[in-house]
C-alpha cells in the first residue's frame, strides 16, 4: 500500500482526494504492473517520437505516468476564460501586425521587434486569411504556482504538437483503471477529451475559403516519416478521416491546390499543415525545400485554400513578443489579461541584460525562437562552466534571449521506482479557433519532469506525460471512497 506517506490527509487537495484513496488501496507491485502495461500498449500501437541529434534514440517512447493530474471544474472554468481571451488577442495581434499595425503605432510593442523578427512573413503583409482566423490550433503552456495562480509559460501558435498524447493517455487510463474512471464518469463528473477530433474537424471545415462549394476537402500535410511528430500526424489524419499527404502528393494549378489520388486530381480546400513556414513553398521561402508545394502561397492569397495555421503566425509565439502579451491583451480586448505572464527580462534591453548577467545562476534563460527545451539554461542547476559559456552568448547576442525567475512550480504525485513522489508539471491545453469562435476540450496535455528536482518537462529532455482529468466539483464533494 502507498499509504499516508504519499497522500496524507492533511496534504491532499480536494481534487486529489478520490485518487488518493485509490492509490492507498494499490500496492507498489500492482502500480508497477500497470505502468508496464501502459508501456506495452504505447509500444504496440507505435507511439514514438524522434530525438534529433541522438543517433541511439531515433525512436523513443514518451514515459507515461499512470497517476492522473486532476483539475477541479471551477478551476478549469477560470482557465478556459483566460485561454479564450488570450487566443482571441493573439489572432487580433496577428491581423494587426500584418495589416494596419495599430499596436506598433500606439507604442505597445517596439516596431523592430516585430518587423525584424525571423518569423515575421513579408508574404503575409496586407493579407487576410479565410474568416480572419490566423491561429486555428494553439497550444498554450501553463504552469501553476499556487492554489489559484496559473501563469502562461509560452504560446505555441505555429504547429503545436502533443494532442495525440492527450487522447492516447485517456485511452490507456480507460484500459488500466476502468473502475476509477467509471465511478466518476457514471455521475457525469469526468469531462471527455475524445471529442477533440470532431471539434477540430468542425473548426477546420468552418474556415474553408469562400471559393469552396459543397463539402470542404481537407488534408494534413506532414514533412514525412522522419519527422519527430510523424506518429501524431498519421494519428490525427486517421481520427479526422482525412488524407495524410506529403508535399509530393500535392500540386498547384491555376492558383488552386490539388492532391493526387488514384481517381485523378482532387481539390484541397483546407490544409492542416504540420510543416514550418520555411519549407512550405520553395517559390517564396527556402528554394531548396523538397517538403512543401510550389505555388501554395499564391493559392492561399487567391483565396482558394486555407492553411491552418496561417503563414506568419510564428511571430506570435516568439518569446520576446511573449513578454509584451499583457499589454497586447489589454490593447486588443480592453481588459487586463486573465492569465498572467511569468515575469520576463528582455535581454535586448541593456538594463535587463545587466540584471540577468548579475543573477544568471538564479534564472532560466531561453532563446526567443527556441522550442523543445533546447538552447536554454536553468541557472540553479548549471555548472560554473555552463554559466560562463551562456554569459558569453548573452553578451554577444542579447537580442536572442529572454530570462525568467525559477518559479516555485506545483508538483503532482508521480510513480517512480521508489514509489510515489512529487514531480514538477506543466499543462498544454489545445485551443481551437474557427469561424464560429473559440472552443476548448476540457483538459490538455500534462507534461511531467521525471527527474527529481528538474523543472524541464519537454519529452526531448527526458520528460513524460500524464492524463489530465477535469472533474466537476459536485462529484468531488460527493465522492465515497468506500464505493470503489
Amino acid at each position: 500500500m502507498y499509504g499516508h506517506g504519499a497522500f496524507g490527509s492533511d496534504s491532499v487537495r480536494m481534487p486529489y482526494a478520490r485518487v488518493g484513496d485509490w492509490l492507498r488501496s494499490s500496492s507498489h507491485e500492482l502500480m508497477e504492473t500497470r505502468r508496464q502495461q501502459a508501456e506495452l500498449f504505447f509500444r504496440r500501437i507505435g507511439i514514438t517520437f524522434a530525438v534529433y541529434g541522438d543517433p541511439d534514440a531515433s525512436e523513443r517512447l514518451i514515459p507515461f505516468d499512470i497517476v492522473p493530474r486532476i483539475i477541479a471544474g471551477s478551476e478549469w472554468a477560470k482557465l478556459e476564460e483566460g485561454l479564450v481571451q488570450r487566443v482571441n488577442a493573439l489572432n487580433m495581434f496577428l491581423a494587426d501586425v500584418y495589416g494596419p499595425r495599430e499596436c506598433i503605432k500606439a507604442g505597445i510593442i517596439p516596431e523592430e521587434l516585430v518587423l525584424r523578427n525571423p518569423q515575421y512573413s513579408l508574404a503575409q503583409v496586407g493579407r487576410r486569411p479565410a474568416k480572419d482566423v490566423w491561429v486555428h490550433i494553439a497550444g498554450i503552456d501553463l504552469v501553476r504556482t499556487g492554489a489559484d495562480a496559473f501563469y502562461v509559460l509560452e504560446d505555441n501558435a505555429r504547429t503545436p504538437s502533443g494532442v495525440s498524447y492527450m487522447l492516447e493517455n485517456r485511452e490507456v487510463m480507460l484500459r488500466l483503471v476502468p473502475e476509477v474512471i467509471a465511478d466518476i464518469g457514471m455521475h457525469g463528473g469526468l469531462r471527455p477529451v475524445e471529442t477533440y477530433p470532431e471539434t477540430l474537424l468542425d473548426t477546420l471545415k468552418s474556415v474553408a475559403p469562400d471559393s469552396c462549394t459543397g463539402e470542404p476537402c481537407l488534408a494534413l500535410l506532414t514533412p514525412g516519416v522522419h519527422n519527430s511528430a510523424y506518429y501524431e500526424h498519421s494519428f490525427l489524419a486517421d481520427k479526422l478521416g482525412i488524407e495524410l499527404v506529403e508535399g509530393s502528393d500535392l500540386f498547384v494549378h491555376a492558383d488552386t491546390l490539388f492532391m493526387r489520388t488514384t481517381e485523378g486530381p482532387k481539390r484541397v480546400d483546407v490544409l492542416y499543415r504540420r510543416l514550418d513556414d520555411d519549407f512550405i513553398d520553395p517559390l517564396v521561402f527556402r528554394p531548396d525545400s523538397m517538403l512543401g508545394v510550389p505555388g501554395l502561397v499564391n493559392a492561399t492569397h487567391a483565396g482558394n485554400v486555407t492553411l491552418a495555421n496561417a503563414i506568419g503566425t510564428g511571430v506570435a509565439d516568439d518569446k520576446a513578443i511573449y513578454s509584451y502579451m499583457p499589454e497586447i491583451v489589454r490593447f486588443f480586448t480592453g481588459r487586463d489579461a486573465l492569465l498572467q505572464n511569468v515575469p520576463t527580462f528582455r535581454c535586448r534591453e541593456p538594463d535587463a541584460l545587466a540584471q540577468v548577467l548579475d543573477k544568471l545562476s538564479e534564472l532560466v534563460v531561453k532563446e526567443v525562437d527556441g522550442s523543445g527545451g533546447y538552447g536554454m539554461l536553468v541557472g540553479p542547476h548549471a555548472t560554473k562552466a555552463q554559466l560562463d559559456s551562456f554569459a558569453a552568448k548573452l553578451r554577444a547576442h542579447p537580442e536572442k534571449f529572454i530570462a525568467q525567475p525559477t518559479l516555485a512550480l506545483s508538483t503532482c504525485p508521480t510513480l517512480t521506482d521508489a514509489g510515489l513522489a512529487p514531480r514538477h508539471v506543466d499543462l498544454r491545453p489545445f485551443v481551437l479557433t474557427g469561424a464560429d469562435g473559440v472552443k476548448i476540450v476540457a483538459g490538455g496535455l500534462t507534461r511531467v519532469a521525471l527527474k527529481q528536482g528538474s523543472l524541464v518537462v519537454n519529452s526531448s529532455q527526458g520528460g513524460g506525460t500524464k492524463d489530465t482529468w477535469v472533474v466537476d466539483d459536485a462529484i468531488l464533494d460527493s465522492f465515497d471512497p468506500d464505493a470503489l
